[in-house]
């Protein structure tokens, strides 16, 4: 009796959790479950920000915490304000590949990041 009950609960869920997806692509949401409610630009890449002079460093930044592209958007438009940075964020790697025209100090980059909400565990 018992494993019937579970079995019923479990199905339940998985049914709930199935009509939700499908109601979200009905709907037209390109991610499911994302902090934009999935009208994120998703599938969309912003145009590559260009930096005024030459390129002076390159670092890469270790982000957790991303999960679907508009998470990586939020976290390329954020480096991108930065005055003199021009980032590129890899969602798969959980990484921002950062290029800088002048000197920016690894906090700056750090603080920018966790203000869109997000963790950097290593700036190499």
């Amino acid at each position: 009796m018992t494993n019937l009950i579970v079995s019923v609960i479990l199905v339940l869920i998985v049914g709930g959790a199935v009509f939700y997806i499908i109601r979200a692509k009905k709907s037209g949401a390109k991610c499911i479950g994302c902090p934009a409610g999935g009208k994120c630009s998703g599938s969309g890449s912003l145009p590559r920000k260009k930096l005024d002079g030459p390129v002076v460093c390159k670092k890469t930044l270790s982000i957790d915490g991303m999960h679907c592209e508009h998470c990586a958007m939020s976290v390329t438009q954020c480096l991108n304000r930065i005055d003199g940075v021009s980032a590129q964020v890899k969602l798969s790697r959980g990484r921002a590949l950062v290029s800088c025209s002048r000197q920016v100090d690894d906090s700056v980059l750090k603080s920018a990041v966790e203000k869109a909400g997000y963790h950097v565990t290593a700036i190499s």
